[in-house]
């Protein structure tokens, strides 16, 4: 019996926003959507690079922004180009952690969410 990775899931407030942050920080696109009365999931990839996906829940009747706690868990990615990644995510102002010594660094989404940005291995 084997398992494989399928998608992670970050429930969102304001789900345009979301998307137009995951856009335009990452790239990502909407792969499918599921649009039901009290809620709509959004899948997100990386455009074929990984079978990985992000899911985003977005619950139509919330208005009350989601306690991460203390954000003990975040979503990680590689770029291949670090440098130009770090210069747009500073440009955007969602740089939210650098640690320089480990040449990592950690964006926030519009929910608080942290990705962290690898470089290429």
């Amino acid at each position: 019996m084997g398992f494989r990775f399928a998608h992670n899931n970050f429930n969102v407030l304001d789900l345009e926003k979301s998307l137009q942050f995951y856009e335009e920080a990452l790239g990502f696109k909407v792969a499918h959507k599921l649009t039901q009365p009290d809620f709509t999931l959004v899948y997100l990839t990386d455009g074929g690079q990984t079978p990985h996906e992000l899911e985003l829940t977005w619950l139509k009747n919330r208005t009350k922004p989601y306690d991460l706690g203390e954000n003990e868990f975040h979503l990680a990615v590689y770029t291949d180009d670090y440098e130009a990644a770090h210069a747009k995510h500073k440009a955007m102002g969602c740089i939210c952690y650098e640690n320089p010594t480990m040449g990592i660094y950690f964006i926030n989404d519009p929910d608080g969410y942290w990705i962290e940005i690898l470089p290429a291995k």
